[in-house]
């Protein structure tokens, strides 16, 4: 049997057969909580759609190394944070650290907003090799690589999101599949 996570699902319910938790639950950072629920390398897959944000730098590693620990070799997260190299005033203001405006704003808890570099260094820092899905370069420019939304299905992501439409991109991430390797 393949275990699936889905770490800090909100309301969605986008990947069914995937066990879908909440913070409370499932924090990323509790050793505990990982322990309480699952065996080391006993997973096959973990899902964050919007969540590593909310980490400082070193906490997303810690994070990282977490789930390294309970996932199955050949497994993976797929993770997806707001570009800090998308071109868009409007998406940079409502994603950049401290959130745009009330402290009731999901994004007054951002503590970084990631590039490329800084996401996949926090993934190998951990030990996992990065394969960039959907991301932006330091000029802009996005890149695309296709994924398989069975395998984790990311909303805010070009194809589905629905700011993006007639070829101009409104709202994206960045996304990338951090494998444990063997």
């Amino acid at each position: 049997m393949e275990l699936k996570i889905v770490i800090g699902a909100g309301q969605q319910n986008n990947n069914p057969g995937w066990i879908h938790t909440q913070e409370e639950e499932m924090n990323l950072l509790n050793r505990e909580h990982w322990r309480e629920r699952f065996l080391p390398n006993s997973l096959s897959a973990i899902l964050a759609e919007h969540v590593w944000e909310h980490l400082t730098y070193e906490e997303g590693v810690q994070a990282a190394s977490n789930c390294f620990n309970f996932l199955k070799p050949g497994g993976y997260v797929r993770c997806a944070v707001p570009d800090a190299f998308f071109q868009n005033e409007w998406y940079q203001n409502m994603v950049k650290v401290g959130g745009p405006g009330p402290e009731d704003h999901p994004a007054a808890s951002h503590k970084i907003v990631h590039n490329y570099k800084t996401l996949s260094s926090t993934f190998k820092d951990a030990g996992f090799d990065v394969v960039l899905l959907e991301y932006c370069d330091e000029e802009g420019e996005f890149h695309y690589r296709e994924w398989d939304e069975n395998k984790g299905f990311i909303y805010r992501s070009k194809r589905f999101d629905h700011r993006n439409q007639n070829g101009k991109l409104g709202f994206i991430s960045l996304i990338v599949d951090a494998i444990k390797p063997g």
